[in-house]
Parts: structure tokens; C-alpha cells; sequence
């Protein structure tokens, strides 16, 4: 069974049994949290989507706090000696899909 679902503001295309990195949520190591924001599904040639999709997403966290690649953004302003560094780590959530129902 496929599923598309809204994680965060973010659109997901899942399965049972497979793991991805969503943002950040709250909740430890091991928790069972419930997606209820189905957006479609699709169950052996079955479509369902908009209001008709009735289906819920259950997932367990496997690691509450991911930290993404180094993302730099850096200012400068020619022949004006204007420099400016900046950098931060986007922080993830890895989560295992255990059903779509």
C-alpha cells in the first residue's frame, strides 16, 4: 500500500515498512506517533484522494534528533571589506512507517 502524507507542511510518499528523515518532531526515541493528514492512497490499483481518503499513517521514531549537512550563506559586498558568515544544521526526525490503515 502507497501513501502520500503532509508531515509538517511537507508532502511524504510512503510505505509500510520504510524509513525516512521528516523535520523535526517532538516525541523520544521509540515513541508511536499517528499521522491522521492523508492526502492519497493507494491499495492494489484502489485510488483514493482528496475527501474520499479515510486512512491514517502509523509510525514509530527510530532517532528524535538528526542533524542535516552544513548549510552556509555568506554576504559579501565587493571593494567594501563587508563580510558576513552564517551557518546552522537543519535538525530531522528518523521514523519508520509500521502501517498505513
Amino acid at each position: 500500500m502507497l501513501a502520500v502524507v503532509k508531515i509538517a507542511g511537507q508532502q511524504f510518499k510512503v510505505q509500510e515498512g520504510q524509513s525516512l528523515y521528516v523535520p523535526h518532531l517532538q516525541g523520544k526515541t521509540g515513541d508511536k506517533v499517528e499521522f491522521t493528514d492523508v492526502l492519497f492512497t493507494d491499495n492494489a490499483g484502489t485510488v483514493a484522494s482528496g475527501s474520499s481518503v479515510k486512512a491514517t499513517v502509523k509510525a514509530e521514531i527510530i532517532s528524535d534528533l538528526v542533524q542535516g549537512d552544513k548549510v552556509i550563506a555568506f554576504k559579501m559586498k565587493r571593494r567594501k571589506g563587508f563580510r558576513k558568515k552564517h551557518g546552522h544544521r537543519t535538525h530531522y526526525t528518523r521514523i519508520k512507517i509500521e502501517s498505513i490503515a
